[in-house]
This record gives structure tokens, sequence and C-alpha cells, in this order.
């Protein structure tokens, strides 16, 4: 054949066969791999971009209903506004409003942040200046705020406090931020410093001292000011005029009147001391076998954008230990108690080695199929072009994170075909007869170029629209099919550039007369003559074709109908053997900070004696260090009383037998009993294998007000409940709990002289406490508050605070109860809108042998179709948007029913367009339009192998499977193409079409056979992971079935539809 009668690929093939540049690009492509493998950040999970920012806007003293009607709905209308938001939500509490604006994934956080801005200060009207809402406050949240670090100071030394330790804390906080690449530090736990002026309302009466008069004295005499210069004998001298208090002593020492001729200084009235704040938090540490509830504070340490989470992590630590003696004192102990870097790195390095066990495996079988040389050629081609992939990676700013490496070997098996195709058929052009090797490459290659380019863009067809999935489960997963798309790129470019180079290198002293002839063994060509041959006959061939097609019908409805007799469960993603989870706790509203620690202390003591367990840190009052989990959630918001966590800390996972899931299933029933004794609300949450949501079920209900929204969700909550294996259930309505509203005679002290704000404030001040200045210091990192209050015991009376006496304007003190009645009441419930609609919140979770929500909301669903709800009677329910008519009570199901619906129909969209795109560049090649559906026949067949094989395993189906079938649809037509190019091949050189099937079928059996080992060979690398399991199970069980059904399918159906037309065929 001469140069101008060969295809692309064989001119490519003859220029770089004999190169001296070929050797230096592969060496230049593993340089770049290597470069890519040591700078490429490492991290356990893909960097996701989700923006999303709290708006917090106080209204203090206005009522939920009055925040949610005069703040938060403006707001939430001003803020839909904004491009590129996906939702607003907004909670409204009494004086308070926050409101949540979440972004659509993968929106340029600076961008989205600015128009935030902007739309914020461009409102700045919305309301009347002297309404009384104050200005509102920004916190941007994204990935980088998740914690990759944390490390928990405690100690067993009965004489330290959590006061002592947050000290301690605070000032490792700044020895921490200089080390390269963190971000956000912070301590959770302790009380900070406070000079605490307890006031003594009887001693105030006696001295005849205003509450008024402390607040000024204290103001007045905190003031300095660099006040000028002055020049005095050449020399200019500055002047200071004041001094700041420093001291407790000098504020006790501050006159606050004049009683009988003579001063009463701060000290006559109050208590005044230096140290601890009143604790609105606790934090404590348990070791099994080492301390139990051991005070605690903990350090959290954030890492910045696009950096090494295993160097940054590694630092980190390093820092610790030289801090260790330093600022670190002896009987203070540091527990690392997170390090996403050493999971990361491990991770990977167990994935890289995955790789490595991968490629050899596919080498080895290279090697059984067709000789050590040749499997050193393919080898190399492996090698490479997994290197240049990991660059090409690196490149497009993806991390070395699991998804990224799964997507390398879960690609080995589709990356070697090319290079097996090429050498295999250079190797049977040399068995041939083939002389003269620099020419035979090249003819060789030519050969199966034009097919080998079709199959490449085919898998890259089926791959590549899966990277425009929404959601946050598209960046997720987008790793997969853009990592696979450049390696199939890349591995044709080494297969047509270093293979061909390789191999004259390594074949060029083979002696190929010993070998096997032309075309397949006897025994092979006998095999398919008996398989195939039948359905070729003239007289029963036709009958035979049909019942053929009936049977592979069947068969695929029987596959199909495992997943509704729910032989296979449909899930999301399984759960992932993780080494923690959080356990966490909601009070009834109104209970104390001590009772909510007590049962928590109490979850904590049964969970040291689960084995598995290695640690645990309690959070009373305040939330754990968020995971991506807890920030999707929102948990930092978590911080009251009533509420708190416990992180569970997991010893290595090869130290024990349970899986993290396991372990936490079993733990959940010994919980609740201890939550029931306490009327606590309690749920075991596990970080999710994939993108997080608010709860795995949840139940958004819709209605025209918010007090019939509640009456639905009460009645609902019931139904839920009752439905077997469905637990954590929650709901975002609160208990009832107690409040007292203070009533002022507005008339009586208007008489008085005295405003309700002043008597407003005066309350506040004893009760909550009022930082009126601050102690000064040289050395003093986090400013010491000077605080107002009542002592602990007078704040738990309401009459010591009816007792307070105020100055009217007559100066006269006039006992608070002569104005202010007290009525007592209940606090008000919190009112949540979603995308400015009004809605209330149903949660839960759903455990037994389906183990997806799924399951449960259908079975919920069910439930009240057959029976309605009594209140409400029989209600609407939307499953994939808000309901049409807000005015009427409905139920919008979400959770991760909303993930899964929404992740299955675009990558259902994603294999469509790639169906779409397959047959195109099919017709394009073959030049007819019934010729791409008889090479796409196979596609269906796949479901046969996928779902019996997750069946059989006991596997669930999940995304990833879904990724796996997408995958095989390109590899499946990998193999038509190749045997209905064959066919064409040898039709054309004159064989008879039967005699051209079957040989067809025995003659590129090898190849094909080979590169679905050899896919299925790199599946099995990866199936012991619990999430990408289901991608392995596809792939393997897909191949197995659909290969071998190919391999008589195809020749079968293309001999119907081809033996009328031959001419055609000779004439293309």
């Amino acid at each position: 054949m001469t140069d101008s009668a060969m295809g692309a690929a064989g001119r490519i093939a003859q220029k770089f066969q004999n190169s001296a540049i070929t050797p230096l690009l592969a060496i230049v492509g593993l340089l770049l791999g290597l470069f890519a493998i040591i700078v490429t950040p490492r991290e356990e999970e893909p960097q996701i971009n989700v923006t999303f920012a709290n708006v917090f806007i106080p209204f203090p003293g206005a009522t939920a209903s009055e925040v949610e009607h005069l703040v938060s709905g403006p707001a939430e209308q001003a803020l839909s506004e904004i491009t590129g938001i996906e939702h607003v939500y907004s909670s409204s509490s009494p004086g308070m409003s926050v409101l949540t604006v979440q972004y659509v994934v993968g929106e340029n956080r600076t961008d989205a942040l600015v128009r935030l801005y902007n739309k914020i200060a461009s409102k700045q009207d919305w309301l009347p200046q002297n309404l009384g809402v104050l200005q509102p406050l920004i916190k941007p949240k994204g990935i980088d705020d998740v914690p990759i670090v944390t490390a928990t100071l405690w100690t067993d030394d009965p004489g330290r406090s959590a006061h002592e330790l947050l000290q301690v804390a605070h000032a490792i906080e700044a020895e921490l931020k200089r080390v390269p690449g963190t971000r956000d530090i912070y301590t959770i736990g302790g009380p900070d410093n406070v000079v605490a002026v307890e006031l003594d309302a009887q001693k105030m009466a006696g001295y005849n001292v205003a509450l008024e008069s402390l607040q000024f004295a204290l103001k007045s005499a905190n003031a300095s000011q660099d006040a000028a210069t002055l020049v005095t004998y050449n020399e200019e001298v500055q002047v200071q005029a004041g001094t700041f208090l420093t001291t407790p002593e000098q504020v006790g020492e501050l006159i606050v009147g004049v009683f009988e001729d003579k001063p009463v200084y701060l000290a006559d009235v109050a208590n005044i001391r230096l140290g601890a704040d009143q604790p609105e938090q606790y934090v404590s540490f348990s070791k099994a076998g080492v301390v139990t509830n051991a005070p605690a504070v903990t350090i959290a340490v954030a890492k910045k954008p696009g950096t090494n989470a295993v160097e940054v992590a590694n630092r980190v630590i390093k820092r610790f230990d030289q801090l260790n003696g330093i600022f670190v004192p002896e009987g203070v102990k540091v527990e690392i108690t997170r390090n996403y870097g050493a999971t990361a790195d491990h991770k990977a390095q167990k994935l890289i080695t995955k790789l490595l066990f991968a490629t050899t495996a596919v080498v080895i079988l290279v090697w059984l199929a067709m000789g050590w040389r040749e499997s050193i050629i393919v080898g190399v081609a492996i090698i490479v072009t997994l290197l240049i992939t990991l660059f090409a990676s690196w490149a497009w700013g993806f991390t070395l994170n699991r998804v990224s490496l799964f997507a390398l070997i879960f690609s080995i098996g589709i990356l070697v075909d090319d290079a097996i195709v090429v050498v295999e058929n250079i190797h049977r052009h040399m068995v041939m007869g083939g002389k003269d090797l620099l020419k035979t490459i090249p003819l060789a290659i030519d050969e199966v170029g034009g097919p080998t380019i079709l199959a490449t863009f085919a898998v890259i067809a089926a791959l590549l629209p899966m990277a425009f999935v929404t959601g946050l489960m598209g960046p997720y997963m987008s790793p997969i099919p853009i990592n696979a798309s450049m390696g199939m790129l890349i591995s044709l470019m080494v297969a047509f550039v270093i293979t061909p180079w390789l191999a004259y290198r390594v074949l060029k002293n083979v002696d190929f007369s010993h070998h096997q002839g032309a075309g397949a063994a006897p025994w092979i060509t006998k095999l398919f003559q008996g398989m195939v041959g039948p359905f070729l006959k003239e007289k029963k061939g036709s009958f035979k074709r049909k019942l053929l097609g009936v049977v592979i019908l069947l068969l695929i409805g029987l596959s199909g109908s495992l997943a509704v007799v729910q032989l296979v469960v449909l899930k999301m993603l399984p759960f992932d053997n993780k080494s923690e989870f959080q356990v966490v706790v909601d009070m009834p509203e109104g209970t104390t900070l001590e009772q909510t620690k007590r049962v928590l202390d109490e979850a904590a003591e049964y969970l040291q004696t689960v084995p598995e367990v290695a640690d645990l840190q309690v959070y009373a009052g305040t939330a754990a260090p968020i995971n991506f989990n807890g920030l999707v959630r929102q948990y930092y918001l978590r911080n009251g009383a009533y509420l708190g966590d416990i992180q569970v800390n997991l010893v290595d996972k090869k130290h024990r037998d349970r899986k993290s899931h396991e372990i936490a299933l079993s733990t959940r029933e010994p919980l609740r009993e201890i939550a029931k004794k306490y009327q606590a609300n309690l749920k075991v949450v596990e970080i999710p294998p994939g993108p997080p949501v608010m709860s795995p079920l949840v139940a958004e209900i819709y209605g025209l007000d918010y007090k019939g929204q509640t009456e639905v969700t009460a009645e609902l909550r019931k139904v839920f409940e009752s439905t077997d294996d469905i637990v954590d259930v929650d709901d975002s309505t609160v208990a009832h709990a107690r409040r007292y509203i203070l009533h002022v005679e507005r008339e009586k002290a208007a008489l008085l002289g005295l405003s309700q704000q002043a008597v407003a404030t005066a309350i506040s001040t004893v009760l909550g406490g009022k930082d009126v200045t601050f102690l000064h210091g040289d050395h003093v990192k986090y400013a010491i508050p000077v605080r107002l209050e009542f002592s602990t015991a007078e704040k738990a009376d309401i009459d010591a605070v009816l007792d307070l006496k105020i100055r009217s304007k007559s100066g006269e003190l006039i006992p608070m109860s002569e104005i202010v009645s007290v009525e007592s009441s209940t606090r008000e419930n919190v009112i949540h809108h979603k995308d400015l609609l009004p809605v209330v919140y149903l949660v839960g979770d759903m455990v037994g042998s389906l183990d997806s929500p799924l399951y449960g909301m259908f079975e919920i669903s069910k439930t009240l179709k057959d029976h309605p709800l009594e209140g409400a009677g029989e209600i609407d329910q939307f499953f994939f948007s808000q309901p049409d008519n807000p005015y009427l009570y409905s139920i919008k199901w979400d959770g991760e029913w909303q993930v899964t619906f929404e992740t299955f129909r675009d990558m259902g969209i994603a294999y469509s367009v790639g169906l779409i795109i397959i047959y195109l560049l099919v017709v394009a090649q073959f030049r007819s339009y019934a010729v791409p559906l008889i090479i796409m026949a196979p596609i269906p067949l796949t479901i046969i192998g996928v779902m019996p094989g997750h069946a059989l395993l006991g596997a669930k189906y999940t995304a990833t499977s879904m990724i796996g079938m997408i995958a095989l649809a390109g590899i499946i037509v990998r193999n038509s193409i190749l045997l209905v190019d064959f066919i064409n091949d040898q039709v054309r050189a004159g064989m008879d079409l039967q005699k051209a099937v079957v040989q067809a079928s025995a003659v590129r059996a090898k190849p094909i056979v080979l590169t679905g080992l050899a896919a299925m060979l790199g599946a099995f690398f990866i199936l012991d992971d619990p999430i990408f399991s289901g991608l392995a199970i596809s792939l393997i069980f897909g191949i197995l079935i659909s290969t071998m059904l190919t391999l008589v399918l195809i020749p079968v159906l293309y001999y119907a539809y081809a033996y009328k037309r031959i001419d055609r065929i000779l004439s293309t």
C-alpha cells in the first residue's frame, strides 16, 4: 500500500516509528507525569465550588412574625434578584433574621459575593431609618471553611480548668497562623476572660446609686487620646491625655456616686472579679482506657484554597510538636482529633498502589495472551498514557483525590484498548507473512486505525456528557468523564506515535515463522462456526434469529425487573467506611446547658463501651468543628444551651472488622433509649458518601398559614414515626418553652420621667449582662470586657429584677416593680421560608435491609394517598418542584430524593446525548443509517449483566453503577465497530459473506476478549471500595455478558442486514 493510500493512522505510525524524536516525546511525557504527581494537591474528596452566605439582620425586640414580614420577606425578595442564585432560605426568630443565599454549584465565589454585597448595599433604604433594624452582617461560607486539622487540648489535672486551656489555645492560634497554607483558625470551648461587675441591688439602693451612674462612670473613666505635642527646649514631646483601665482594682476604685458626703466606689455596690466568664458551652474529651470527660477545648485549622491538604496538615501537626513545652505547659495534652491530610494521603497512596497493581495485571494478561515482548509494548503504552493523563488532570485543575484516581483505575481497561488492538494487529500481520517490520507496522495500524479512532471517540462521546451533570454531584464526579476522556485521547496518540516505535525495537528480531498462520486458531473458528453458523442458514436461520431476539429481549426484561421487585435496591451512593461519625442532640428549648451536658455525658459514657471507638469529644451548647456535611447543613449555626454534639472518632480501619456504617447503626438504639429518658431528640449522623443534603429524608410542608402548616406537620410526623425503619424523625418547630414578658406601664413611667427604653435597657443589662467597656493591656489578644450584670443567683429570680431601682427625673430611685408587670408566656416558633414561601421541614432517615431513603419516602407517600391526614385530608405531593398553588397545604419531597432524581435525570440525558453522538459518528464512518443501529444493538445487553451482577453480590444500584453503564456503551460499541469493519474488509477482499461473518468473530475474538478482560481487571481493583463498587460491578458483569453476546449477536444481525446488500458493501 502506498503512502497516499494509507489513512491518517498509518501515516502517523510511519512518520514516528523510526524517528529520533519519538523516545524524547515518551520521556517528556513520563517527566510531566512525575511532575504532576509531586505538585498536584492531595485531598480525600474533590473540591466542590459551592458558594453560599449567611446574612444576619438583627431587629431587637421584634417578634418572629414581625421579623418575618418586615425584614425576612423584603430581604428574600431583594436577594432572589441576584443572578446565579439557586435558593434563598430564611429563618425568622424573635429579634433576628438569618438568611442563607445558596448559589448554583460552580458559580465563581468572588463574583457571587460581590453581587451579594452590592445588592445589600443598594437596598439599604428598604426599611424606615428609625424602625430599629440594625446593619446586616454577611458571612460567606465555602468548602475551604471546613477544618482539615483539629487538635483537642485536654487535661486530667484537677487543678486546671477549661478557662486555662482556652488561654493556652489563644496563645497557640497566632503561632499556627504563621504556618504556610493555613487560613481560618479558631477555638471551640472554654469561657473567655471577663471583668464581671456583679451588682448588689440592695447596696445600690442603700447608697442611692442608679444603674446609669455605673455605666457612665465606666465609660467616661476608660478613655485616652493622643492630645497633641509640645515643643520645649528644641524638643517635641508627645502628650497623651488620660489612661485606660488596665486592672480590675482600677475598675473597683471608680467613684459612682456620693452618699452622706462620702464617695461611693464601684466596689461598694458590686462584686468585681477578673476571671472566667459564665460558661456558654462545655467541651470535654474522652479516650478509651485513658481519660473520661476531661475538660477540653478544640482548635480548628482550615487551609487556603488550592493548597495541598497533606502538606498543610503535616506542617500544622509539626508546629504543635514544636510548641509543646513552650506554649503548651506541662499537664496540658494535645490530641489530634482530625487529620484530613493523613486520610487524603492514605487514600492517594492506596489508590496509586491499586493503579500500579491494575497496570501490572493488564500487562500480565497481555503477556499470557500474546507474549512477553508484546506485554512490554502495552505496559510502556499504559504507563506513558497514565502519566501524561495525570499531567493533563493537574493542568485542568483537578487534585489527587479518590474520584480522580478512581477515574484512572477505571480507565486502565479502556486506555489499554488502543495499544492492545494495535499490537495484536501488528502481531497478526507478521504471522500472516509480513517480512519487513518497518513496512508491516504502518499497514497493520492503518487497517485498525479508522475503527480505533472511531471507537475511541465513541467512548469519549459516551463519557464526556457526564461532565455536564448539574448540582453537587456534577463537580463531585466530573474527574471521571474528564480524566477518562483526556486519557482516551492521549492513549490514541500513544498508540499511533510511541507504540509503533517501541514495537519496531522490541519485535524486529522476532522470528514469526513458527507462530500460528493467518486467521484464528482452528478450534476458535470451529467454535464460532457452531455458535454463529446456525443463524446464517437460509431455511432455518431466520427463525433462529427471531428466537434469539425474543430470548435477549426476555433477558433484558427480567434483568430490569430485579429493581422493581427490590432484589436490586436503588440508592444515590452507599455509605463509605469512614473513621468518624457524629451524634447530634437537640434538647427541648429552654433546657439548661448543664442538663444538656448531662445527657451528652451519658451518651458519651455508652459510646466509650463500643470497642471500635478511639476517642470522642462532647460539645454542649455549641457545634463540633464542621465537616463538609456540617457545612451544607449549617451545623456551625447550632449555638444554644439546649443543643449539643458528640464527635466520635473510630480506630483505624485496619484494626476493626466492622465498617463505620455498621458501628453507627449498632449505636443508634442504645443512644435513642438514653435520649428518650430526657425527652431529647438524638440523631446519629454519618458522613455522606457524596454530596450532603439537609437530611436523607425531607418533607417540606407548604400552605396558607404557618399555624396550619405546623398542624399538618404534627400529623405527618406521626406517619413518619409509624413507618417501618424510619428513624431520627424531627421537624423545624420547637417545643413550647416558658418566657416572661415584662410590660412597662407607660403612663406611670412617663409621669416619673422614665422611658420604656431606659427600663428595657436596665433589665437587659442586669439579666443578660452588658459589656460597658473593656480592660486594656499590652499582651491581650482577645479584648476583656467589663460587664455589668446580676450574680448568677439573682439572675435566676425574676423578683430580684423587679427589686432593681431606677432613677426618676426627680432623682428618686423607683423599684422596677412599681412600673413593670410580669406576664408568663411561651417562646415563639422560628418561621422558615424557602424561595419566598413559608415552609416547615420534617426530616428523617431510613435504616433496615433497604437502607435507602427513597423507599421510605415512597412508602410514606403511598400511606398518605391510602389514608389521608385527619385534619388536612388528602394533600398534594410534589416530587420535582415547589407546589404550583402555595395557598393549599402540600408536601414537596426533598433530601436525598432530590439529589438522586437530579443526578439520574442528568445522567440519563448525558447517556442519551452520548448515544446520539455515537450514532452520528458511526453514520459518518459507515455512510449508513441502519448499520449504526446494528453496531449499537449490544448496548441494551449490558443490563443483562449489570442488574443480575448487583443482585448476585447484594450491592445497591447507585450513581456510580450508572456511570459504569454509560461507560459500557462506548466500550461495547468499540467491539461492534471492529467486527463490522472486519466483515466489510473481508467481503471487499472477495470472501463469502457467511464465511466473513464467522471469520470476523473468530479473528476479532482475541482482541475483543483481551480488551474486555483488561477492562474487567481494572475494575476488579475498585470492587472493594464502598462507593465505587457499583461502577466495578457494572463494568465486570456488563462487559462479561455483553462481550459474549456481542461476538454472536453483531455477526448475526449484520448478516441479516447485509446478505441482500453485498453490492453496497463492495461499493463503499
